[in-house]
């Protein structure tokens, strides 16, 4: 078949792209001939209309000229071929400085907003919050830090991580949202660089926040993290406090030696394990500790009163309106559920449950307590519970642990996991404890897997997560996770009984898409530490008050039968709860409506009710009390404990789960 000849249209563009391809020569040339075919015979237009200028052709092509060179810059002097050549070397030089000028200029400026977009200089702020390196927790964390600054006039967070600004700003746009009067400032470098480190001024920031990286050496990186910020500190060692998180034990003691005095350091995959625990034990856990730890609710305080001061504390839990009392803060240490009796020294402060750190005001709420509606005790349950884990992940060993520590005698675990989890069959060894583990091997993604359990014996479900692997994509673990909620979601349905189920994610978006029941528990991992950070830099008092609340044989959180301290059935105040958990030394601060557990959001959990709000206690209402661990031992709080006395109850005495100076906010004014 014959060869289309192309046309002329074709031919001459090819002409005029191949001379452009010449280099700067013929670029500049096409210029000079575009110009001078416009602007020539525009003039000789302009002077043949132009009954003033001479009629002569020479007087007229030198008009012609004058008209081009002005319009060019070019002179356009007239006269002997010496004086014009030289106007126009003049008008060129001038146009080469110029153009040269604006030239350096221009690049001067591109360069400099090329730096910016590459978020290296240096910030000029002061009372700022630095958040260092790039997780999943770092949009949580941020979230918080612009919710805590939106009744401040002025706030900015900067966040420093080893990405593209534009990048960064583009994905904390897309998932925080609007940040209201915080400003929002992102640099790009290593954090483990002091030199880069410097940008961010941690020297002059209110706290430091450390974030590990969701990669294997992230526990690594905060170590060097923390250690380039005691390199930029100045020369009197004064640093900002610092909050940082690891993964793995081994690296905890160097994080905390690296954070230094200042420092808090949370022990994030222990804290994970036991919030997971608890919440298997007690379904719906998990919803109160999102609401304390959410700026969006109400958190921890402490607070004074000098009219309290010399009553017992029984008292007091009657004396707030609109806040909940749960301990003291007695010499810089946190004492959660002190006895009834213990009386209010001058130096105490009352931790309390409110909306913000003033709005707790004093109300005698004595006359609302109805003691004819409480509850006579009841003996607790203490039958032995069985356990379904379905997965297996870093953080199973330490969920395992707490759970057996608090299982009641003769109670069973039956893990389900990969055939290739080498580490199951360890775990599961329980030795002498007075309960039983037991390792089945399977793909919790096949439905047959599934299928061979028994599913009505369990009186609970732990779906976990599991680790990334090398070359697999991050979405993978709760993928498969997904999966196996959609086969034990088919079997519930088979049975006819929904399983109380705690499933652990790492993306809080696949939350909508679990197959659960309302209100059931998700558990976020990096979600709740992010959470929990950014609750400790802005309240560095309440590290000491978590540590009490997540540490093995502290004081805990609980939810409980409404029966058992009111009776049912019948209408009675918040009051007359707070004032039966007060009788049981226990400290109530909210409720779960059984009625309303599967309406959103709040999937009928009531935090901080007002003491006057009435209501009618039906059965599968639960009380939301702060009470010892079950398992306690003794009325010493785990904070206040000597180490001989932690000891002798078999805890830990390596500063518990976090790690630093804040007490209970010792540096604060107790009468603040």
């Amino acid at each position: 078949m014959e060869q289309r000849r192309p046309g002329v249209g074709a031919r001459a563009r090819y002409w005029f792209d191949t001379t452009l391809a010449r280099g700067t020569s013929a670029l500049v040339g096409w210029l000079v001939v575009v110009c001078l075919a416009l602007v020539v015979p525009a003039s000789a237009v302009l002077v043949w209309t132009n009954p003033h200028v001479p009629a002569t052709l020479p007087g007229r092509l030198a008009e012609v000229w004058r008209l081009t060179g002005e319009t060019l810059r070019l002179g356009g002097k007239t006269g002997p071929p010496l004086r014009v050549l030289l106007s126009v070397l003049l008008a060129l030089v001038a146009l080469v400085y110029v153009s040269t000028l604006v030239g350096l200029i221009t690049t001067g400026l591109t360069e400099r907003l090329i730096a910016l977009r590459r978020g290296r200089s240096t910030l000029l702020e002061h009372g700022h919050v630095v958040v260092l390196g790039w997780s999943e927790q770092v949009f949580t964390v941020v979230g918080e830090l612009v919710a805590a600054g939106a009744n401040q006039r002025k706030s900015a967070v900067a966040v420093l991580a080893d990405r593209d600004k534009t990048a960064m700003e583009e994905a904390l746009d897309s998932k925080v949202g609007p940040t209201g009067r915080t400003r929002l400032i992102c640099r790009s470098g290593p954090s483990t660089d002091p030199a880069v480190l410097a940008l961010t001024s941690p020297g002059t920031a209110d706290s430091v926040l450390v974030l590990p990286p969701d990669d294997g050496r992230g526990d690594a990186d905060v170590v060097k993290t923390l250690l380039a910020l005691r390199a930029t500190a100045p020369g009197d060692g004064g640093t900002a406090p610092v909050v940082a998180a690891v993964r793995d034990s081994r690296y905890l003691l160097a994080a905390r030696l690296a954070a230094g005095e200042r420092g808090i350091v949370v022990e994030s995959d222990t804290v994970t394990a036991r919030l997971i625990a608890q919440a298997a034990r007690r379904p719906g856990l998990s919803l109160v500790h999102r609401e304390l730890l959410d700026f969006a609710g109400d958190e921890f305080y402490p607070t004074f009163h000098p009219s309290l001061v010399g009553r017992d504390f029984g008292d007091v839990l009657l004396s707030y309106g609109n806040a909940c009392a749960v301990g003291l803060v007695r010499d810089g240490v946190p004492w959660l559920t002190p006895p009834a009796r213990t009386v209010i020294e001058g130096d105490d402060r009352i931790i309390v449950i409110t909306a913000d750190d003033d709005t707790a005001e004093l109300a005698d709420c004595a006359p609302l307590v109805e003691e004819w509606l409480i509850a006579g005790p009841r003996p607790r349950e203490t039958r032995p519970e069985r356990l379904l884990v379905l997965g297996w992940n870093r953080r199973a060993p330490l969920i395992l642990g707490e759970w057996g520590r608090n299982a009641p005698p003769g109670s069973v675990a039956d893990v389900l996991a990969d055939e290739g989890e080498t580490t199951v069959p360890a775990v599961c060894d329980t030795g002498d404890a007075d309960w039983t583990c037991v390792h089945r091997r399977g793909d919790t993604t096949h439905p047959e897997t599934l299928y061979d359990l028994d599913i009505a014996l369990y009186d609970s479900v732990i779906v976990l997560s599991r680790d990334p692997r090398p070359g697999e994509a991050p979405e993978e673990s709760d993928n498969r996770t997904l999966v196996t909620l959609l086969v034990l979601r088919h079997l519930e349905e088979r049975i006819g009984r929904e399983l109380p189920v705690v499933t652990e994610l790492t993306d809080d978006s696949n939350r909508p898409l679990a197959p659960i029941g309302p209100g059931a528990d998700v558990i976020i991992s990096g979600k709740l530490i992010g959470l929990l950070m950014a609750q400790i830099s802005q309240n560095r008092h309440l590290a000491a008050v978590f540590d009490e609340l997540f540490s093995a044989g502290g004081t805990q959180i609980h939810l409980r039968s409404a029966a058992d301290y009111v009776l049912p059935d019948q209408e009675a105040s918040f009051a007359t709860v707070v004032a039966a958990a007060r009788d049981r030394g226990e400290c109530a601060i909210g409720y779960r409506s059984h009625a309303d557990a599967g309406r959103a959001p709040g999937y009928g959990l009531y935090v901080n009710p007002p003491k006057a709000h009435r209501r009618r206690w039906i059965a599968g209402d639960e009380v939301v009390v702060v009470a010892a661990s079950e398992d306690a031992s003794g009325g010493v709080p785990r904070s206040r404990a000597t180490p001989q006395e932690r000891h002798e109850r078999g805890e830990s005495d390596g500063g518990g789960l976090f790690a630093g100076d804040a007490q209970a906010g010792e540096d604060a004014d107790p009468h603040a």
